[in-house]
């Protein structure tokens, strides 16, 4: 088990709380707990409980959406310095998205209900969690959409067709109309005039 005083450092140095107040840093050592993940291991899946989120501190994780039959969509890979997982944050509490180690992964994981009572309890906590919590959101959504264009591209739009030269209108619509102005005149007794 990790100390807490090395908890505290661990969370000071880490890019995603670095700056946090004292007080705050305090509230989120008693939530967290040091884990390591080897390769092929999962921190959490897709449809599961979201119970953790996690300071990634060394190795490398995939964020995935699985595909039954199929190979998993890569939708980011993140390493050192990044996050893992932010469904703990909303209702109903689940993941969307697999987080696989690619290597020996070492990380700072937080439990989420130990931490959604705290928040309720202090807003600065929960206030300071937010706003470095959303812009993470936003990157991870931007990223799946990013891979699902990647995947199935764009829809294509159908090619414009090409205008005719107007020396070339002119004629076909010259012989397209002899028939009608054959009809006309008849029926008339006139004759068109050209031009």
């Amino acid at each position: 088990m990790v100390k807490p005083e090395n908890l505290g450092r661990i969370i000071d140095e880490h890019p995603f709380f670095q700056g946090i107040d004292a007080p705050l840093r305090e509230l989120l050592i008693g939530c967290a707990a040091n884990e390591r993940y080897d390769a092929g291991q999962f921190l959490f899946r897709q449809g599961q409980s979201a119970e953790k989120f996690f300071l990634i501190r060394a190795g490398t994780v995939a964020v995935e959406i699985d595909q039954p039959g199929r190979p998993p969509i890569i939708i980011e890979t993140i390493a050192e310095g990044d996050i893992a997982g932010w469904a703990w944050m909303v209702a109903p509490y689940q993941s969307t998205f697999d987080a696989r180690a690619m290597n020996l992964v070492r990380a700072l994981s937080f439990d989420a209900q130990c931490l959604r009572r705290k928040m309720e309890v202090d807003p600065a906590l929960g206030f300071e969690v937010m706003r470095r919590f959303v812009p993470v959101m936003a990157h991870r959504l931007a990223a799946a959409r990013l891979q699902m264009l990647d995947l199935y591209g764009p829809t294509k739009k159908p090619k414009a067709a090409k205008p005719a030269k107007p020396e070339k209108a002119e004629a076909k619509s010259k012989g397209k109309n002899r028939a009608a102005d054959a009809r006309l005149e008849k029926a008339t007794g006139k004759k068109k005039k050209d031009g």
